[in-house]
């Protein structure tokens, strides 16, 4: 009986395990963009049938970490560099909206929040753990966005964030090398100061040079040539 309500268990449950490790691995690049995410394959290495393989896929597909093709296989999403400018103008609009909309309407506890996910990326940072880095990262900005009281506006921005994730992975390598890792905490504490003191004009203008950076140091990286250790892949090519 024991057997069988474990087999319950794993049924119902097992998806998670292989998205939460799948998604790790993507965004850590350790399983890089293009790379081909074979269902059969994936159900050996967790030791399962193929549905829970197949139900993480999915959940990954929502958070457009992985793509299906044509040919109905699934491949990890490419990196699209050549609509970078796109993302970051978009990623722009949507950072300056929340963040005025939390200066303008923030409660004292949502102060607190994210206060304490800015301490929590601080934290992060000491790691020099990457993909820590990028989830406080993300949960900072959320923490702004959720006191904006603007749920649509929220759900984009987290979209976009989700999508920027891996790289906000190089981004953080090329600030390990370049040694300017500390801009990240100090625009964060500049926002979290704007919001508190209610200046909705200097939290705009905060995170708008907050994106700027983020995209002149990843055209940096890109110029530097240290993605030729890292395929930014292709749709066009894995088909």
């Amino acid at each position: 009986m024991s057997e069988e309500l474990e087999s319950k268990r794993v049924r119902g449950t097992g998806w998670k395990n292989v998205y939460e490790t799948l998604r790790g691995e993507i965004l850590a690049l350790t399983l890089p963009p293009g790379q081909l995410l074979d269902e059969t394959t994936l159900a050996e290495r967790f030791d399962m049938s193929r549905s829970p393989v197949r139900e993480a896929l999915i959940r990954l597909a929502g958070e457009d970490l992985v793509v299906t093709l044509s040919n109905r296989s699934t491949i990890v999403a490419p990196i699209e560099v050549a609509s970078f400018p796109k993302y970051v103008e978009a990623l722009d609009v949507a950072q300056r909206m929340n963040t005025r909309l939390a200066a303008a309407l923030r409660t004292d506890a949502d102060l607190k929040i994210i206060a304490k996910r800015q301490k929590e990326f601080e934290a992060a940072v000491k790691t020099n753990v990457h993909l820590k880095m990028s989830e406080a990262n993300k949960q900072f900005h959320m923490a702004i966005a959720y006191a904006g009281k603007n749920p649509y506006l929220a759900s984009f921005y987290e979209r976009l964030l989700n999508q920027g994730q891996r790289m906000l992975h190089l981004h953080f390598e090329y600030l390990e090398r370049t040694g300017d890792g500390y801009l990240l905490t100090d625009e964060h504490n500049l926002m979290l100061e704007a919001i508190r003191a209610k200046d909705v004009e200097r939290a705009d203008e905060l995170a708008h040079a907050h994106t700027r950076q983020f995209q002149d140091n990843f055209i940096s990286f890109l110029r530097e040539n240290y993605t030729t250790d890292v395929s930014l892949g292709s749709r066009a090519a894995a088909e």
